[in-house]
């Protein structure tokens, strides 16, 4: 059998850069708790009428089948899921009257996408989302909580660059666009969402070619899009452009409120912005849109996306309007860690590799491991009674900071590998520094700029 190769499309991490991605998952997780959302999990697989009913999807879903399909199609018409927030409208509807509204939930989980791969896309990739959902009604007030709840978990992770959370309002653009007197609103909102694939006068062009709109139209439609601003004076700058709808009101309204009640979260890592231009192509989103840009990073496109869907879920009866935010984990990971930008300090949990004198002690050095364990310090017993110079450097080439000897009288010392310091222990009670209990995450400089 040939040496097998990686997939394309089908990231895998060596040990220490899984642990990043512990890392980050634990983080956001943490965070989101915080915040009373409840964890949960999908099923991996849906009906093909749920993946499709919404957006253009049909070229990123790979339909599931079996090899041997001796059932006449037992298995046709399911599909892995493409995102979190289809799967997890079924699952309101199908457990609505097991949950409390507004019902608040994060999932951590793999998607699948048919598309080709590049920086940053991927065909199974990680996702984080936090949605709040409502039965009928859905306060504006939680569109501003999702927005800083992200805002919150992207502060936490330190160790990445900065970002952007771009935000803007389909309200905002749609009175807009209604009050230009547009004949398909739509149409022109999924051609400015181009923008930042296309120049400005491509997009001119295909608004006029595609979308019917007149010169003048199509100057006022870019004239929207070039408003961004890190406060709430767009709301100046739009109405400066001479447009009217009360939709437009409502809109201006809504994201002038979620920029002012975001500020203070604002750092020099975490910014958030009002961003006239954002659109996002998915036509379920009906207020609040987000999309996120990593710093020095732009080329990724948008690392954090959502928005508001009023209509997404309803079983006829009842309308679950929610809101939420998704971050692609391995987005923003993948290409960070193939560069070596980020990686753990070490190859393994351990942080202490107890000595193994000679396999008679074996039991007696368990003994330790476990007396370590006890107090939650991650060990772990050489694997042969070699030389201890040697077992040093097992520990050394796999980041292991601390070993563990046991003398003959049976006292302890325990030696950090890193300064040579070497002091007495007692494996009940040792704990190492909080720095030292888990990998811990390393940045490097990247040699050149990845815009």
């Amino acid at each position: 059998m040939s040496r097998p190769g990686p997939l394309s499309g089908f990231p895998e991490f060596l040990p220490a850069q899984r642990s990043v991605e512990v890392e980050v998952i634990q983080t956001l997780t943490r965070t989101f708790e915080l915040h009373g959302f409840a964890g949960i999990e999908t099923r991996a697989v849906e009906p093909m009428d749920q993946l499709l009913r919404k957006g253009d999807t049909s070229k990123e879903v790979y339909v599931l089948k079996r090899l041997q399909d001796t059932e006449a199609g037992a298995d046709a018409g399911m599909g892995l899921h493409f995102d979190l927030t289809v799967p997890f409208a079924r699952y309101v509807l199908e457990n609505a009257g097991k949950l409390e509204f507004p019902f608040r939930r994060y999932q951590v989980q793999k998607v699948w996408r048919g598309e080709r791969p590049q920086e940053g896309r991927f065909r199974e990739f990680t996702q984080a989302d936090i949605d709040i959902v409502g039965r009928d009604d859905l306060p504006f007030h939680h569109d501003v909580e999702v927005t800083r709840v992200m805002l919150e978990a992207l502060a936490q992770l330190t160790f990445l660059p900065g970002f952007r959370l771009q935000v803007n309002n389909r309200k905002l653009l749609q009175g807009f666009y209604a009050g230009l007197g547009l004949a398909d609103v739509d149409e022109a909102m999924r051609l400015v969402d181009k923008l930042d694939k296309l120049p400005a006068e491509k997009v001119r062009e295909l608004l006029v070619a595609e979308a019917g709109l007149s010169e003048q139209q199509a100057d006022k439609v870019l004239g929207l899009a070039e408003i961004c601003t890190d406060d709430d004076s767009f709301v100046e700058r739009v109405r400066a452009l001479g447009v009217e709808h009360p939709l437009l009101d409502e809109g201006l309204d809504e994201l002038a409120r979620l920029v002012r009640e975001c500020q203070d979260l604002v750092t020099t890592s975490v910014r958030i912005v009002a961003d006239l231009k954002i659109a996002r192509g998915l036509d379920y989103y009906t207020g609040t849109v987000f999309e996120t840009r990593l710093d020095g990073y732009e080329s990724l496109g948008s690392i954090c996306s959502g928005g508001r869907y009023d209509a997404l879920a309803s079983d006829g009866r009842n309308t679950y309007p929610g809101v939420g935010i998704s971050l692609g984990v391995s987005r923003v990971l993948v290409p960070l860690l193939s560069k070596g930008v980020l990686v753990a300090d070490r190859q393994v949990p351990s942080s202490v590799l107890v000595v193994l004198v000679d396999e008679e002690s074996r039991p007696a050095s368990t003994a330790v491991a476990t007396a370590l364990r006890a107090n939650g310090v991650p060990c772990e017993v050489a694997a042969s009674a070699a030389k201890f110079g040697k077992q040093i450097r097992y520990a050394e080439r796999r980041g292991i900071p601390y070993v563990w000897f046991t003398r003959d009288d049976g006292t302890h010392q325990v030696k950090d590998i890193r300064t040579g310091e070497q002091v007495e222990a007692d494996p009940t009670t040792w704990m190492p520094p909080a720095a030292d209990l888990r990998p811990q995450v390393v940045t490097h400089t990247p040699e050149k700029e990845h815009q």
